[in-house]
């Protein structure tokens, strides 16, 4: 039941977005969350400043859970975020944020868990 919106300053063409499709389907792990229930939003050529200065290599990623979030596992999660973006899009750790949200009601086909 995670979701994972990122906006990133590069543009993200098809073989990038299922590169960190792939990656961010393995790291959900971390959380103790199944790839079979992620779902992945992407945001590409998305303006973001940062201490007044646009970032040329910047993300923005926001993590939603359903239940409480851990602080530990949301602490690996943040360095595996910010391992997959470097390697991947060359974003260094410096420009990106990571933002959690824990959520005790959360609906999917009709239902809340």
């Amino acid at each position: 039941m995670p979701m994972i919106t990122t906006k990133v300053t590069l543009p993200l063409p098809q073989e990038k977005r299922d590169a960190l499709k792939a990656a961010l389907g393995k790291a959900v792990s971390i959380l103790g969350k199944p790839e079979s229930y992620l779902m992945l939003g992407f945001e590409d050529n998305y303006d973001l400043y940062f201490a007044g200065n646009k970032l040329s290599k910047g993300a923005f990623v926001t993590v939603q859970l359903y239940g409480k979030e851990n602080p530990d596992a949301c602490s690996r999660m943040t360095a595996e975020i910010c391992r997959i973006f470097a390697d991947e899009l060359g974003i260094p750790g410096d420009g990106i944020y990571v933002c959690y949200s824990g959520h005790a009601n959360w609906g999917w086909n009709g239902n809340n868990f």
